[in-house]
């Protein structure tokens, strides 16, 4: 393995820095609000707003996104990344669509995960749903095979395609893919 210096490798980021983003990266960053529309497939809750403005994540907006993702089956609500939100918003503008996410899991009580990965090899034993920082959608007229190669593209996280459940999982950790 070569060694780069400190000095390298911090010029190494300032041109990155430097180097313009594409139109469609910078024209989300330059937008003066970020909106999310959800449709709980489990609870029937809908919600539409906007959950960044002028630069600044909507607090009340954030607690409401909270109580829509939470884990229906304990009614346990915690904070979903604001990393993911942001995912989610990429997505959309990506995919040119104004449809709700379905949502078929968002955050997951650690409860709940245990017993889903006991019923299921797909569940993963620490998954990322438990930290808010996952999701299982579709959205209504995208293919999902869109939506995953959207996912896939924005190299945001994680990519799981799951078409025989009918949906994709999206996340904020470390760049990877599975199913099909």
């Amino acid at each position: 393995m070569k060694h780069v210096s400190r000095r390298k490798f911090l010029k190494l980021g300032l041109l990155a820095a430097a180097m313009p983003l594409p139109a469609s990266a910078s024209a989300w960053l330059a937008a003066p609000e970020r909106r999310l529309s959800f449709h709980n497939l489990h609870t029937g809750e809908n919600l539409d707003l906007p959950y960044w403005v002028q630069g600044d994540y909507v607090p009340d907006a954030l607690a409401e996104i909270n109580h829509v993702l939470r884990d229906y089956r304990t009614d346990q609500v915690a904070a979903i990344d604001t990393h993911l939100l942001d995912l989610l918003d990429r997505v959309k503008a990506q995919l040119g669509t104004a449809q709700p996410f379905q949502v078929i899991s968002g955050y997951r009580s650690p409860a709940t995960n245990h017993m889903l990965s006991e019923r299921s090899s797909g569940v993963a034993k620490h998954s990322l749903h438990m930290e808010g920082k996952a999701i299982d959608i579709r959205i209504p007229g995208v293919a999902l095979a869109d939506l995953r190669k959207t996912g896939l593209a924005l190299q945001g996280g994680g990519v799981g395609y799951y078409p025989a459940s009918d949906f994709v999982h999206l996340d904020v950790g470390r760049v990877r893919t599975w199913g099909g």
